[in-house]
């Protein structure tokens, strides 16, 4: 099938592009590179150096293409940029999202077009009282960022029902892994990483309690390679369960690269959650999902691939 995937020269989706053209489908990568990466991209796909808050340029993508699927990755996912300055993450998130479901609407091919959304688990559900929480937790969002990508999966309902086609929105944990950027905003085990291995101490916001779940990009690819087949109009949640704090991730990255200081600690950054994980039991109920790749083998490849 041919599949569009926007934000795929970024971290995670490019790896979800790989997949897909070796499973054999055809891919189209739309991305506007302020964040991925060219040489992220695989040669076998069709790219596109393209804005999705053009929508203009959408429709002329999507007439030319003419997918059957969307996976869309294309998001700005950076809480504290997101108080200090929320339009542009209000502008991605949220219509450009809506632009790219218009697009696939008027243009996709065939009876069983389908929407592939990566949402977050954290920034929509807040400071839940139940953890691991479920897909039921009411939303409270600490920043613009949560709040967009928990608006993004209300346009997407609105526009599968406007048009007939099926979604699929996957509400993702703490995403690490190999291509993560070790000079971005988020990303603690290749922010640690990549400072550890230059001999640098990282700083710990806050006094390392902090909690998160954090899943392997390889278990990311794989439920978006099922999402393909299975799962219709649902929202799942795509995690361990397994809440880990920031000392723990700085102890586990300080042993594979040998780092022998100590973090440097800082005041607490306003719009993070404090503790999260997810409970993905309808995921695997759904999907036949369940992630594989434990942390210190997961933290070990993402180590190695800073390397090269």
């Amino acid at each position: 099938m041919k599949i569009i995937v926007t934000g795929g020269a970024g971290f995670i989706a490019s790896h979800v592009s790989d997949a897909y053209i070796k499973a054999g489908h055809k891919v189209v990568v739309i991305d506007n590179l302020l964040t991925g990466f060219r040489k992220n991209v695989d040669p076998r796909a069709t790219f596109y150096h393209a804005d999705i808050r053009d929508l203009r340029r959408m429709e002329a993508i999507f007439t030319k293409e003419r997918p059957e699927v969307v996976n869309h990755h294309a998001a700005i996912a950076e809480v504290v940029k997101s108080l200090r300055n929320p339009t542009p993450t209000y502008e991605t998130n949220i219509i450009g999202t809506a632009n790219v479901l218009l697009a696939l609407g008027k243009h996709g091919r065939g009876r069983h077009k389908k929407f592939i959304f990566s949402s977050t688990g954290g920034a929509i559900y807040g400071e839940p009282k139940k953890i691991p929480a479920p897909e039921e937790t009411p939303p409270i969002a600490l920043s613009p960022y949560g709040l967009s990508k928990f608006l993004g999966e209300e346009t997407i309902k609105f526009y599968s029902r406007q048009y007939g086609f099926t979604h699929l929105i996957l509400r993702y944990p703490n995403v690490y892994g190999e291509r993560q950027n070790p000079k971005g905003e988020a990303g603690v085990v290749a922010i640690f990483g990549g400072l550890m291995k230059a001999g640098r101490r990282p700083v710990i916001f806050g006094d390392g309690t902090k909690k998160r779940d954090y899943v392997h990009v390889s278990d990311i690819v794989r439920a978006n390679q099922i999402a393909l087949r299975r799962g219709r109009n649902e929202t799942l949640n795509i995690g361990w369960g397994k809440p880990v704090s920031d000392q723990m991730i700085f102890d586990a990255v300080a042993r594979e690269t040998g780092f022998r200081g100590k973090p440097r600690y800082a005041p607490y950054r306003k719009g993070e959650v404090y503790q999260i994980s997810l409970d993905s039991r309808r995921a695997r109920r759904v999907l036949g999902w369940k992630p594989k790749i434990q942390l210190r083998e997961g933290i070990k490849r993402t180590i190695t691939s800073l390397s090269g």
